[in-house]
């Protein structure tokens, strides 16, 4: 069993989900060089709501944050979250701009795309995926959690295999509102190591409460990376704390390494 890698989520979710996503860039580049030298898998610091919130209300320029972060990371990978054809944005986007769009941010500094559709439509996100795929990102292809009726393990998995199917280089479980459990993790973690080939990232959100209990059953099915915020801003509506969790896995198989 490999080690457990992390993506950490400060400067772009963890932020969003408590904060309304008004961390400034001026309170991210003082610990970033700190950051870097953490050893996580990725950093997540743009894309989602960090795009709308620096123009409406920080009076920031995104593109300039997303340059000023790339320049103090020299050797983890920046991620971003790219809602699909939206982008961004709140409406479907023609081709062409979510083309230019992907070119800019990876231009700019974005390393890892993390592309999902909120209704798991694949044809939202082959346009992004494609394009990220010709720059030579790692492409994160997402399976939207939720659970109803028509949401099951294997309908999750088969668009795991179309995912991979685009050339996705791993696959994120977006658990946005913390559902997922223990169990269904467990499940839902095994049969996309069994059936695809991807590395498999599991993110969720500690609403409901059950969260640290999933990521350990996620780590005994085999998961490749969790996603974490350091602990000031994690728990409630954000991720687990990094240090928790590194804290929690030390000693195990599944031992980060991390310090």
């Amino acid at each position: 069993m490999a080690k457990v890698r992390f993506t950490e989520t400060a400067l772009r979710d963890a932020h969003q989900s408590l904060l309304a996503t008004r961390m400034r860039t001026r309170d991210m580049i003082p610990i970033a060089e700190e950051m870097d030298k953490v050893g996580y898998f990725s950093v997540e610091a743009w894309g989602g709501a960090t795009f709308d919130t620096c123009i409406r209300y920080l009076n920031e320029d995104p593109w300039e944050r997303l340059r000023q972060l790339k320049s103090e990371f020299n050797k983890t990978p920046i991620q971003m979250l790219l809602r699909g054809q939206n982008l961004v944005g709140y409406k479907h986007y023609p081709d062409d701009i979510v083309t230019k769009f992907v070119e800019k941010s990876y231009e700019n500094g974005v390393d890892v795309f993390r592309v999902f559709d909120a209704l798991n439509d694949i044809r939202n996100m082959e346009k992004a995926i494609k394009v990220a795929k010709d720059q030579g990102a790692h492409v994160q292809g997402t399976i939207s959690y939720t659970i109803s009726p028509v949401h099951t393990i294997d309908g999750f998995v088969d668009l795991a295999k179309n995912l991979e199917a685009l050339d996705c280089d791993s696959v994120a479980i977006k658990d946005m509102a913390g559902l997922i459990t223990p169990t269904a993790a467990y499940e839902l973690v095994s049969k996309l190591k069994e059936e695809t080939d991807l590395l498999v990232d599991l993110h969720c959100h500690c609403t409901s409460g059950m969260t640290p209990i999933s990521y350990y059953a996620a780590c005994q099915a085999g998961v490749d990376i969790l996603d974490t915020a350091i602990s000031p801003l994690a728990w409630g509506t954000s991720q687990p704390p990094t240090e928790s969790m590194v804290a929690a896995l030390q000693g195990t198989e599944f031992d980060t390494g991390l310090d």
